[in-house]
């Protein structure tokens, strides 16, 4: 009896995923269109900011990549070196050299961390503060490990004119090369689509709201309605809280998948996964021990009971965790195609929610004993 109830929810709750979820699965939908690029743009005037502490491995191709941007927007950078002890500054300044393009680059030596902020906030603050004296049409808030496609800002600037966005913002894609990364990262971009519908995100009439940090393209006007980043200052998952933000003063949203624009940062093993995603996890979760409590539930009875269903020995359970299984890997199978593996890694989604559950619980133990948000020396949720 319990365990055809449990079957039953499961399945109820992927046919709910799948029907009428805003087709958040569907990776196709959400890809970032080059359509628009046929029609004449008008000249924008970009700025990107970038954030970097100790990122000398990356800087340089992503630097590069930036100043390689097609179009005909007159665009700058503004790298704010976050107290950097690896000479992320001089390498991004060969990177520019090498391109040409050296005074297309300012260098903002980052001042000492106000109490209040996180650090990648306040770096972001002092870009911004710099930035506005060009009085750019738009932002591109970007990581300093991201590699850049061509027409990544030109497809951007198409889509946020397009539709009248004031955020349009690209889930890079990130690195999936090792078993950890092929078992661990479709799922992650999965979870987090899942979470942030992005059909959900760019209707007006809901208060769904999230971008990818990777690659953020906002309306000067639009940001500094929301209260600019000051007003997100304490916040980790900052890419999330800035589309909050500026939803909730009536911007528009827009976010997609790129297959173009890719993450440097390679997670190598599972430990190194782990700690990405312990890092926010439980502030996710609003700190609240109920809440973590729900979502085990919730994580259990949609991905580990259709599999464990299959030992009962009962013909009902069986099939309704069969079934629930089927939807799941249907559901997650556009994903695993985006990331070029092979489908049968598709039926390992179950697993790969037990090492989330495990990585959630690991982010509460490190936020009650002070070690909460750690990234880059610093522990920035506690």
């Amino acid at each position: 009896m319990l365990a055809t109830i449990f079957g039953t929810t499961s399945l109820l709750v992927w046919l709910y995923l799948l029907l009428a979820r805003g087709g958040f699965w569907r990776v196709k939908k959400h890809l970032g269109t080059v359509a628009a690029l046929g029609r004449e743009q008008r000249s924008c005037r970009v700025a990107f900011v970038v954030p970097a502490r100790n990122e000398a491995e990356f800087i340089g191709q992503s630097i590069t990549s930036l100043l390689n941007q097609s179009g005909n927007h007159s665009i700058h950078i503004f790298l704010v070196d976050d107290g950097s002890t690896d000479r992320t500054a001089d390498v991004a300044r060969r990177a520019a050299a090498k391109t040409g393009k050296p005074s297309d680059l300012t260098v903002i030596p980052g001042l000492p961390l106000p109490a209040g902020w996180t650090g990648k906030l306040w770096a972001m603050q002092q870009g911004i503060e710099r930035a506005k004296e060009s009085t750019p049409d738009f932002f591109l808030l970007t990581d300093a490990d991201i590699l850049h496609a061509p027409d990544n800002l030109a497809t951007l600037i198409a889509i946020a004119e397009g539709g009248s966005y004031d955020l349009a913002s690209f889930m890079v894609k990130l690195q999936c090369r090792t078993l950890a990364e092929k078992f661990l990262i479709p799922a992650f971009v999965f979870f987090f689509f899942k979470l942030y519908t992005p059909s959900w995100i760019s209707d007006p009439q809901r208060k769904t709201a999230g971008a990818a940090g990777g690659s953020i393209l906002v309306r000067p006007r639009a940001l500094e309605r929301a209260g600019g980043i000051e007003a997100i200052r304490g916040e980790i998952i900052d890419d999330c809280s800035l589309a909050k933000a500026v939803k909730r003063q009536g911007g528009r949203l827009w976010l997609g998948l790129t297959p173009e624009t890719v993450s440097l940062r390679p997670y190598k093993t599972f430990a190194e996964v782990g700690r990405m995603i312990s890092r926010t996890a439980f502030n996710q979760l609003n700190h609240s021990v109920l809440t973590l409590f729900a979502a085990f539930i919730g994580l259990a009875l949609m991905y580990l009971a259709p599999p464990l269903l299959l030992f009962t020995r009962h013909p009902l359970p069986i099939t309704l965790g069969a079934l629930s299984w089927l939807l799941m890997t249907v559901a997650y199978l556009p994903m695993v195609r985006f990331y070029r593996l092979n489908p049968l890694w598709a039926l390992a989604l179950p697993f790969a929610a037990i090492f989330y559950m495990g990585a959630t619980l690991h982010s509460a133990f490190n936020f009650w004993f002070g070690r909460g948000g750690q990234w880059k020396g610093r522990v920035q949720d506690s």
